[in-house]
């Protein structure tokens, strides 16, 4: 039975029994920002086990995307070496809210066991919470197992809570006995075997069922759940390991055609060598992880998801060079992934582009540092050949990080199966050079410091005991309001001076709190005898609407009416601008495909930044698309409709929701005409003509797959637009033309510049040869060893580089050493005739003499390169050379 097989009639056995089934949530929990990814069927579910969430029907069926490669279930250092752990896995599930419970639970997973998967009943064994009697005697009555093949387990085993307060209940799992044929650890230790409690191989955990029946309280006190419920998880990929007679998931059909492509690439065979084995399992597993979560709409990136991401990507480069590996290769193992996994998630084929660009321009980015750091580690491990202990030095790794760009867990990694250690004492140094580090960038940074234990606390306390503000500035810019609380520095205020700073929480305000990308409303709060500005508005604790407001006159007490206005021409912008996304956004998502998702925003009054996912630099056509499609529907005048509504029918008019974003079950949706929907509680025009035009100013790279995008709207892209009109006049009256001949004026003096540059670096290539010329002949013999060393002076790298090769050629047989001084900057070179590498290596020599001039470099044993800072000691520097070469020489 093929693991399509097995997935479909896992689901049409539960649809028979009164289940609707539900597709597969994204591997990036929507409306749940504390989880890395997916890993379990009941995530998309979680609202309703905690009863925040009603649907339209009480027991569900998933097939369920799931990864398992951070934070508390993290499978990502295992793959590879196990038959069974993976990054990337499908669950499959079926679940009760409050509808049917524990003995139709059992008698379920135990028909579709036997009946339908045809498992012999004589390998099934079940495991069940020490106190649950009940689950106990279910196995015996409707399972028909005898005592001594149930046993009961503790909570570490058989027992499973949502978190650390919140909804819990006992579990039950069913192993299946792959027999006793496989090895024990336990009985080669001369004990026996655990039975279903073992580690080994001769049990395999195929199904969990968990009773959700108590809540937990913070105290750890438990009460029974009015309405218990039903969530339980099977692996896909080990029940087809078990229907298709293979003692490793990497065998099925799910995954060996990905496998077994990998091994044609690298012209190996499995099961010959268990160091290739296990790079070929990473290879599998890590392509059809990397697949999924970009079609998902994750980029590789060095933060959170991106960050594990990029990991699983890098740890699959790695074992592919291991395995030989040395061409970019990744993005064909995703193409593979597609051709195994289209047919149930035909998603993929759509992405199927995409996924290959953003994985080969990861791989090519990351090849250089992989080899750089590999070369790196190499001489690291001959330099400490004869060290007595072979723990690794935590400053190394930092320098392998910070100034390679090798990551810390691969080089932990490739330095362990080396046989060396990484203790904490290790990871401790490395943390501290990092530290400082951060002190450094904190020295250097124009950052003010985070919010103070103190105003946390406060705020957090006031969440509690104060009602949330009422914002009415959807309506109104200006209202009556009563001050609530006013804070300075952490401690709550009763009165506030002119020449105060506070930070004020009203009753109800017209101004907006910073969210969403746009930026918190100015103003102004009036009261009886004192005025104050309103600097900025934003959130703090648990939904308070907060003014940063300057006291300017007389004095506000808490408690005090007063009157609030917003700065109405600022709104005005914001307004205008926060609209421009929207249609940005969608225009960005009809000209360069669905695939772009927002990766962060910036609302202004003078103008809009918008960070979206794709993996190539925007054409310029594209953009001229974009930016007429925009136009284009400024000119339709589209009504710009918010309207309130509940999640679940905002999702159903196609609202764009954001990764990551947490939305509560009533939530605000911006409808432009049939251009745009999206959740969205920020402030906007009513009409998209209001708008006038819009105007992209600026496109380019934030990160890998990551482009930024700024753009103006109304007054302020008229004014861009003339700025830009009056440069181009400018322009074109220095080169005494019409304005727009200026680009093929341009492009022909950039064409004489070109051909002078030729002709100019063929001149200095003359000069080069002569001034070989003079150098080799006065060559200094060091034991037995021509030596140059010498001060060219007004060239850079490159000008002495060419000089050093003639010099070489001259030479035949050599070192040398040149340096110069151009535009008060030190260039060195270095270079050895191969005939002397092994004796001599100008990586070495160009470290010593660069540092003598306040600066740094490397390269190969042949030829290097540096930089200095300091030109005053540049003849001192050279001077060092042939002392240098006396000392190699012994």
């Amino acid at each position: 039975m093929t693991g399509n097989e097995i997935r479909q009639r896992f689901l049409d056995y539960f649809a028979t029994k009164g289940h609707t089934i539900v597709p597969s949530s994204p591997l990036v929990p929507a409306q749940d920002p504390t989880l890395l990814f997916t890993n379990a069927g009941m995530v998309q579910f979680k609202a309703v086990f905690l009863g925040e969430e009603r649907r339209g029907y009480v027991r569900a069926t998933t097939c369920q995307k799931c990864v398992r490669a951070g934070g508390k279930h993290n499978d990502l250092e295992n793959v590879g070496r196990t038959a069974r752990h993976h990054t990337f896995f499908e669950m499959l599930g079926n679940f009760s809210f409050g509808d049917y419970f524990k003995a139709e639970a059992v008698a379920f997973a135990w028909e579709f066991l036997t009946k339908e998967m045809g498992l012999p009943r004589e390998r099934l064994w079940a495991t069940v919470f020490t106190d649950d009697d009940e689950a106990f005697g279910l196995w015996q009555k409707v399972a028909g197992l005898k005592p001594e093949r149930i046993l009961r387990l503790g909570e570490a085993d058989n027992f499973w809570a949502m978190g650390e307060t919140g909804p819990c209940g006992p579990c039950s799992e069913i192993h299946y006995h792959q027999g006793n044929h496989l090895p024990c650890a336990e009985e080669k230790a001369g004990r026996g075997c655990l039975g279903p409690a073992c580690e080994c191989d001769r049990w395999l955990e195929v199904w969990n069922l968990v009773f959700m029946q108590f809540n937990r309280d913070a105290a750890g006190a438990m009460t029974p759940l009015p309405k218990p419920s039903i969530d339980t998880g099977m692996g896909l990929e080990r029940v087809a390991a078990i229907m298709q007679g293979k003692s490793s998931n990497f065998e099925t059909d799910l995954l060996w055609p990905i496998l077994e492509a990998a091994a044609k690439l690298a012209r190996k065979t499995y099961r010959t060598s268990e160091a290739d084995d296990i790079s070929l399992r990473v290879i599998a597993d890590h392509a059809r992880a990397a697949t999924f979560l970009i079609a998902d709409g994750v980029y590789p990136s060095n933060e959170w998801r991106g960050y594990v991401l990029r990991r699983i990507m890098r740890r699959a480069m790695r074992h592919g060079r291991l395995l030989g590996l040395h061409e970019p290769f990744l993005w064909q193992a995703a193409e593979w992934v597609v051709d195994v996994m289209a047919p149930a998630y035909p998603e993929l084929r759509n992405e199927k582009a995409r996924v290959h660009e953003l994985v080969r321009t990861e791989e090519e980015r990351f090849a250089e540092t992989l080899d750089t750091g590999m070369a790196k580690i190499q001489e690291y491990l001959e330099a400490n050949r004869g060290a007595k202990t072979r723990v690794a030095d935590g400053k190394f790794l930092f320098t392998l990080y910070d100034t390679y760009g090798f990551p810390l867990d691969l080089a932990q990694e490739v330095l362990q199966e080396t046989g060396w250690s990484v203790p904490q004492a290790s990871l401790d140094a490395y943390e501290a050079e990092m530290e400082r580090q951060r002190e450094r960038a904190r020295a250097g940074s124009a950052f003010g410091e985070a919010e103070d234990a103190e105003s946390v606390k406060l705020y957090a306390e006031l969440s509690v005991k104060i009602p949330r503000p009422e914002f009415l500035g959807y309506e109104s810019l200006a209202a009556p309001a009563r001050i609530l609380v006013m804070v300075r520095a952490g401690r709550r205020l009763r009165e506030a001076v002119a020449g105060d700073e506070v930070e004020v929480i009203l009753d109800r305000t017209p101004c907006y709190a910073e969210s969403g990308g746009q930026v918190g409303d100015t103003g102004h709060v009036v009261g009886r005898e004192a005025r104050g500005r309103i600097l900025d508005a934003y959130y703090r604790g648990s939904g308070l609407i907060v003014h940063r407001v300057r006291v300017e006159q007389g004095g506000f007490r808490e408690g005090e009416d007063v009157a609030v206005s917003v700065e109405s021409p600022r709104r005005q912008g914001l307004r205008l601008h926060h609209t421009g996304t929207h249609l940005l956004h969608a225009a960005l998502r009809k000209i360069l495909g669905t695939h772009v998702t927002q990766a962060g925003s910036l609302v202004a009054p003078d103008h809009l930044r918008f960070d979206i996912t794709h993996p190539s630099q925007i054409r310029d056509r594209e953009l001229e698309q974009v930016e007429e499609l925009v136009n284009e529907k400024v000119r339709d005048n589209l009504r710009v409709d918010p309207i309130q509504t509940d999640l679940e029918q905002a999702l159903k008019m196609g609202a764009l929701a954001l990764f990551g974003e947490k939305y509560g079950q009533r939530v605000r949706v911006v409808k432009i005409g049939d251009f745009s929907t999206e959740l969205c509680g920020g402030t906007h025009l009513d009409q998209t003509g209001q708008i006038g035009l819009f105007k992209i100013v600026s496109e380019g790279a934030v990160a890998a797959g990551v482009r930024r995008l700024e753009a103006v709207t109304g007054d302020a892209a008229l004014h861009h637009v003339g700025r830009e009109e009056s440069a181009l006049r400018e322009a074109a009256a220095i080169v005494k033309i019409p304005p727009l001949q200026l680009p093929q004026r341009l492009q022909k003096l950039l064409e004489e510049q070109r051909l002078l540059e030729k002709q100019l670096e063929s001149l200095e290539g003359r000069v080069a040869k002569t001034r070989a010329q003079e150098l080799v002949a006065a060559a200094r013999q060091i034991g037995g060893v021509a030596v140059v060393a010498a001060r060219v002076d007004g060239l850079g790298q490159d000008g002495l580089r060419a000089v050093v090769d003639s010099v070489r050629e001259r030479l035949g047989s050599g070192v040398i050493c040149l340096g110069s001084v151009k535009d008060g900057k030190v260039s060195l070179v270095t270079a050895v005739t191969k005939d002397l590498t092994a004796r001599f290596n100008a990586g070495k020599l160009i470290q010593e003499v660069a540092q003598a001039v306040g600066g740094g470099g490397g390269g190969r044993p042949d030829l290097a390169q540096a930089g200095g800072k300091d030109p005053s000691k540049l003849d001192a520097a050279l001077g060092l050379v042939p002392d240098w070469v006396a000392r190699q020489a012994k």
